[in-house]
């Protein structure tokens, strides 16, 4: 997802789904500066404990729901989308620099996915398929309603 995203050193990059914190510092090493969201509070705590006992200082870590992004520090240069959207979401690619900002999700339903690429140029945004891929659902608003995978009914 990194490399489909082109990453240069300079860029500003919004990564939705922080996690364990592992995608975040790989994609610290590679760009100027990371924002990762996590919609679970304790996930981010944990994560950023840990990407602060490996030194990573370019990585700020917050809580909310990913799926609206984080408009607060937008645009960005680069979006990273690690959970599967029901599409290409509208709140995060008006996120994007208009200058060549680049979103990178994997979309589709919970059980069949395609990796895509929108490239945002001014007001047109060009989607590429960049092929098959299985992710988990992502969780908020603009997510899968009602399909937290990591919680048992």
């Amino acid at each position: 997802m990194a490399q489909a995203a082109s990453l240069r050193p300079t860029d500003h990059v919004l990564e939705v789904g922080c996690g364990s914190g592992y995608g975040a510092a790989v994609l610290a090493e590679i760009a100027g500066d990371v924002v990762t969201i996590e919609i679970r509070p304790r996930l981010a705590i944990d994560a950023q404990r840990r990407l602060a006992d490996i030194g990573c200082t370019n990585v700020r870590v917050v809580v909310g729901d990913g799926s609206l992004g984080w408009p607060d520090l937008a645009p960005y240069d680069a979006i990273i989308v690690t959970a599967a959207t029901p599409q290409l979401l509208p709140s995060l690619v008006e996120q994007l620099s208009d200058a060549g900002g680049r979103l990178v999700a994997p979309v589709g339903t919970i059980d069949r996915q395609v990796l895509q690429r929108a490239v945002r140029e001014g007001t047109s945004v060009r989607v590429d398929i960049l092929g098959e891929v299985r992710f988990v659902p992502l969780v908020g608003a603009a997510g899968f309603a009602g399909r937290d995978p990591l919680r048992r009914n």
